[in-house]
C-alpha cells in the first residue's frame, strides 16, 4: 500500500476527515473528532498507528514481529504501529484500518453512532 492509497482508504469511511494537529508532516484521520489513524505519509517505510483490540494487538505483533509493533507514542495496549509499505498484504492493512475505525466508532456516544448508520 502506498501513501496515496492509504490516505484515500482512510478518507473513504463515513464522516472521516484528515487533520494536522501535530504539524503538516503528520496526517491524523478522525471520525467525528476521534482519531483512528496517524501517519507520516512521506515517511519511508510508510507506517500507520492504528487502534486495536488489546488481545488482537498482542496476536498481531507476535505474528508479524517486524511489521506490527506497539504504537509509537501511543498507548501500547490499544495501539499498534503497522508498516503499511512493506511485507504485509494490502488486504491485511485495509482490515486493520477498518478495525481501527470500527473500534473508535464503537466508543462514540449512541447518537453519534446512529448518525453514522444512516444511508
Amino acid at each position: 500500500m502506498n501513501p496515496r492509497e492509504l490516505r484515500a482508504f482512510c478518507l473513504a469511511f463515513d464522516e472521516a476527515v484528515e487533520d494536522f494537529p501535530f504539524g503538516p508532516e503528520f496526517s491524523v484521520f478522525k471520525v467525528l473528532g476521534k482519531m483512528f489513524a496517524l501517519t507520516a505519509l512521506d515517511a519511508r517505510p510508510l507506517t500507520v498507528n492504528l487502534k486495536c483490540d488489546p488481545d488482537d494487538a498482542v496476536r498481531l505483533r507476535a505474528g508479524h514481529p517486524d511489521l506490527i509493533v506497539p504504537g509509537w507514542h501511543m498507548n501500547k495496549r490499544h495501539w499498534n504501529t503497522v508498516t503499511a509499505g512493506g511485507g504485509l498484504p494490502d488486504r491485511l492493512v485495509r482490515e486493520l484500518v477498518e478495525d481501527s475505525y470500527d473500534l473508535v466508532v464503537a466508543g462514540l456516544p449512541r447518537a453519534e453512532r446512529l448518525r453514522l448508520d444512516r444511508p
